[in-house]
Protein backbone atom coordinates (compact mmCIF):
# COMPACT_ATOMS: atom_id res chain seq x y z
CA UNK A 1 0.00 0.00 0.00
CA UNK A 2 2.98 2.42 0.94
CA UNK A 3 4.27 1.26 -2.48
CA UNK A 4 1.26 2.42 -4.54
CA UNK A 5 0.42 5.84 -2.58
CA UNK A 6 4.48 6.68 -2.68
CA UNK A 7 3.71 6.07 -6.70
CA UNK A 8 0.95 7.59 -6.98
CA UNK A 9 2.27 10.62 -5.09
CA UNK A 10 5.42 10.41 -7.49
CA UNK A 11 3.25 10.40 -10.59
CA UNK A 12 0.99 13.41 -9.21
CA UNK A 13 3.73 15.76 -8.76
CA UNK A 14 4.91 15.82 -12.08
CA UNK A 15 1.27 16.92 -13.36
CA UNK A 16 1.66 19.55 -10.70
CA UNK A 17 4.66 21.16 -11.42
CA UNK A 18 3.77 20.85 -14.97
CA UNK A 19 0.41 22.71 -14.97
CA UNK A 20 2.42 25.61 -13.03
CA UNK A 21 5.04 25.30 -16.14
CA UNK A 22 2.58 25.51 -18.65
CA UNK A 23 0.33 28.26 -16.61
CA UNK A 24 3.39 30.72 -16.34
CA UNK A 25 4.28 30.02 -19.90
CA UNK A 26 0.84 31.27 -21.07
CA UNK A 27 1.25 34.26 -18.40
CA UNK A 28 4.76 34.86 -19.90
CA UNK A 29 3.18 34.79 -23.24
CA UNK A 30 0.08 37.28 -22.49
CA UNK A 31 2.77 40.04 -21.00
CA UNK A 32 4.70 39.33 -24.12
CA UNK A 33 1.78 40.42 -26.15
CA UNK A 34 1.03 43.41 -24.56
CA UNK A 35 4.61 44.24 -24.20
CA UNK A 36 5.16 43.77 -27.82
CA UNK A 37 1.66 45.74 -29.01
CA UNK A 38 2.78 48.82 -27.02
CA UNK A 39 6.21 49.13 -27.71
CA UNK A 40 6.80 46.99 -30.99
CA UNK A 41 9.25 44.05 -30.84
CA UNK A 42 12.29 46.46 -30.85
CA UNK A 43 11.77 48.44 -27.96
CA UNK A 44 9.68 46.01 -25.50
CA UNK A 45 12.24 44.26 -22.93
CA UNK A 46 11.76 41.00 -21.80
CA UNK A 47 13.38 42.85 -18.30
CA UNK A 48 9.39 44.28 -18.64
CA UNK A 49 7.88 41.17 -20.09
CA UNK A 50 9.49 39.57 -16.90
CA UNK A 51 8.69 42.10 -14.65
CA UNK A 52 4.88 41.72 -15.35
CA UNK A 53 4.90 38.11 -14.59
CA UNK A 54 7.00 38.57 -11.33
CA UNK A 55 9.58 36.57 -12.07
CA UNK A 56 13.50 37.44 -12.89
CA UNK A 57 14.64 38.66 -16.54
CA UNK A 58 16.68 34.65 -16.15
CA UNK A 59 13.78 32.84 -14.98
CA UNK A 60 11.96 34.36 -18.64
CA UNK A 61 14.91 33.08 -20.09
CA UNK A 62 14.33 29.04 -18.42
CA UNK A 63 10.62 29.16 -20.59
CA UNK A 64 12.57 31.22 -23.42
CA UNK A 65 15.93 31.05 -24.67
CA UNK A 66 15.84 34.59 -26.59
CA UNK A 67 12.69 37.49 -27.15
CA UNK A 68 13.12 35.97 -30.93
CA UNK A 69 11.74 32.67 -29.32
CA UNK A 70 9.40 34.25 -27.55
CA UNK A 71 8.16 36.13 -30.43
CA UNK A 72 7.81 33.19 -31.97
CA UNK A 73 5.88 31.75 -29.72
CA UNK A 74 2.99 34.90 -29.50
CA UNK A 75 2.70 34.68 -33.52
CA UNK A 76 2.09 30.69 -32.70
CA UNK A 77 -0.82 31.08 -30.39
CA UNK A 78 -2.44 33.88 -32.25
CA UNK A 79 -2.47 32.03 -35.36
CA UNK A 80 -3.84 28.55 -33.38
CA UNK A 81 -6.87 30.97 -32.12
CA UNK A 82 -7.45 32.20 -36.04
CA UNK A 83 -7.47 28.88 -37.34
CA UNK A 84 -10.27 26.99 -34.79
CA UNK A 85 -12.31 29.77 -35.80
CA UNK A 86 -11.76 30.26 -39.31
CA UNK A 87 -11.62 26.58 -40.60
CA UNK A 88 -9.61 26.71 -43.79
CA UNK A 89 -10.26 23.19 -44.52
CA UNK A 90 -14.13 23.57 -44.52
CA UNK A 91 -14.77 22.11 -47.79
CA UNK A 92 -17.61 24.89 -48.11
CA UNK A 93 -16.01 27.66 -49.29
CA UNK A 94 -18.34 30.05 -48.12
CA UNK A 95 -18.70 28.45 -44.35
CA UNK A 96 -14.96 29.30 -44.57
CA UNK A 97 -15.27 32.85 -45.62
CA UNK A 98 -18.01 33.55 -42.81
CA UNK A 99 -15.19 32.30 -40.56
CA UNK A 100 -13.28 35.14 -41.45
CA UNK A 101 -16.42 37.48 -40.15
CA UNK A 102 -16.33 35.70 -37.11
CA UNK A 103 -12.84 36.43 -36.79
CA UNK A 104 -13.13 40.19 -37.59
CA UNK A 105 -15.93 40.23 -34.71
CA UNK A 106 -13.19 38.68 -32.65
CA UNK A 107 -10.70 40.67 -33.06
CA UNK A 108 -12.79 43.91 -32.20
CA UNK A 109 -12.70 42.18 -28.75
CA UNK A 110 -8.64 41.64 -28.44
CA UNK A 111 -7.25 45.22 -29.33
CA UNK A 112 -3.56 44.02 -28.10
CA UNK A 113 -3.66 41.03 -30.48
CA UNK A 114 -4.57 43.39 -33.32
CA UNK A 115 -2.21 46.21 -32.59
CA UNK A 116 0.54 43.70 -31.79
CA UNK A 117 0.06 42.17 -35.70
CA UNK A 118 -0.19 45.24 -37.08
CA UNK A 119 3.17 46.98 -35.44
CA UNK A 120 5.29 43.65 -36.36
CA UNK A 121 3.52 43.24 -39.78
CA UNK A 122 5.16 47.03 -40.36
CA UNK A 123 8.37 46.35 -38.63
CA UNK A 124 8.86 42.92 -40.18
CA UNK A 125 9.48 44.35 -44.04
CA UNK A 126 12.65 44.60 -43.19
CA UNK A 127 14.93 41.69 -43.93
CA UNK A 128 16.43 41.70 -40.94
CA UNK A 129 13.21 41.22 -38.52
CA UNK A 130 12.90 38.26 -36.76
CA UNK A 131 9.89 38.25 -37.90
CA UNK A 132 10.38 38.71 -41.58
CA UNK A 133 10.08 35.33 -42.80
CA UNK A 134 6.79 34.34 -40.33
CA UNK A 135 5.09 37.03 -42.43
CA UNK A 136 6.14 36.44 -45.76
CA UNK A 137 5.15 32.45 -44.85
CA UNK A 138 1.95 33.65 -43.40
CA UNK A 139 0.83 35.62 -46.25
CA UNK A 140 1.48 32.95 -48.54
CA UNK A 141 -0.04 30.33 -46.74
CA UNK A 142 -3.35 32.82 -46.22
CA UNK A 143 -3.60 33.54 -49.97
CA UNK A 144 -3.56 29.95 -50.64
CA UNK A 145 -6.06 29.45 -48.23
CA UNK A 146 -7.93 31.56 -49.27
CA UNK A 147 -7.67 31.21 -53.00
CA UNK A 148 -8.94 27.95 -52.25
CA UNK A 149 -12.15 28.95 -50.83
CA UNK A 150 -13.15 31.06 -53.28
CA UNK A 151 -12.16 28.27 -56.04
CA UNK A 152 -14.74 26.12 -54.28
CA UNK A 153 -17.13 28.52 -54.21
CA UNK A 154 -16.74 28.95 -57.82
CA UNK A 155 -17.33 25.67 -58.28
CA UNK A 156 -20.47 25.61 -56.16
CA UNK A 157 -21.32 28.21 -58.81
CA UNK A 158 -21.44 30.87 -56.31
CA UNK A 159 -19.01 33.28 -57.37
CA UNK A 160 -19.72 36.29 -59.08
CA UNK A 161 -18.92 36.60 -62.48
CA UNK A 162 -15.43 37.70 -63.54
CA UNK A 163 -14.19 37.46 -60.17
CA UNK A 164 -10.53 35.92 -59.56
CA UNK A 165 -10.29 33.76 -56.83
CA UNK A 166 -6.32 34.56 -56.19
CA UNK A 167 -7.75 38.24 -56.60
CA UNK A 168 -10.54 38.26 -54.64
CA UNK A 169 -8.11 36.87 -51.60
CA UNK A 170 -5.49 39.21 -52.42
CA UNK A 171 -8.34 41.72 -52.28
CA UNK A 172 -9.51 40.20 -48.57
CA UNK A 173 -6.57 39.98 -46.74
CA UNK A 174 -5.85 43.59 -48.08
CA UNK A 175 -9.39 44.39 -46.76
CA UNK A 176 -8.88 42.95 -43.39
CA UNK A 177 -5.50 44.27 -43.13
CA UNK A 178 -6.73 47.84 -43.66
CA UNK A 179 -10.18 47.61 -41.61
CA UNK A 180 -7.85 46.66 -38.94
CA UNK A 181 -5.42 49.70 -39.14
CA UNK A 182 -8.66 52.22 -39.11
CA UNK A 183 -10.32 49.80 -36.58
CA UNK A 184 -7.06 51.34 -34.09
CA UNK A 185 -7.20 55.00 -35.33
CA UNK A 186 -11.20 55.04 -34.68
CA UNK A 187 -13.29 52.27 -33.16
CA UNK A 188 -16.34 54.53 -33.24
CA UNK A 189 -16.29 54.97 -36.86
CA UNK A 190 -15.29 51.09 -38.30
CA UNK A 191 -17.51 47.94 -38.03
CA UNK A 192 -14.66 45.21 -39.55
CA UNK A 193 -17.30 42.60 -39.17
CA UNK A 194 -19.57 44.55 -40.75
CA UNK A 195 -17.65 45.96 -43.72
CA UNK A 196 -15.97 42.34 -44.60
CA UNK A 197 -19.75 41.50 -44.66
CA UNK A 198 -20.13 43.61 -46.94
CA UNK A 199 -16.90 43.74 -48.97
CA UNK A 200 -17.61 39.52 -49.94
CA UNK A 201 -21.12 39.98 -50.97
CA UNK A 202 -19.62 41.88 -53.93
CA UNK A 203 -18.12 38.46 -55.03
CA UNK A 204 -20.82 35.78 -53.26
CA UNK A 205 -24.07 34.99 -54.34
CA UNK A 206 -24.89 33.91 -50.98
CA UNK A 207 -25.82 35.06 -47.80
CA UNK A 208 -22.48 35.89 -45.44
Amino acid sequence: MRVTDATAQARRKPRGEYAKTSAKREAILDAGLEVFAESGYRSGSLREIAARVEMSEAGLLHHFPNKSALLAAVLERRDQHSEAMVHFDDPDGVSMIRGLVTLAEYNASIPGVVELYCTLSAEATSSDHPAHDYFVRRYELTRARITDAFERIDRDGLLADGIDPRGAAVATIAMMDGLQVQWLLDREVVDMAVALRAFFRNFIAAVI
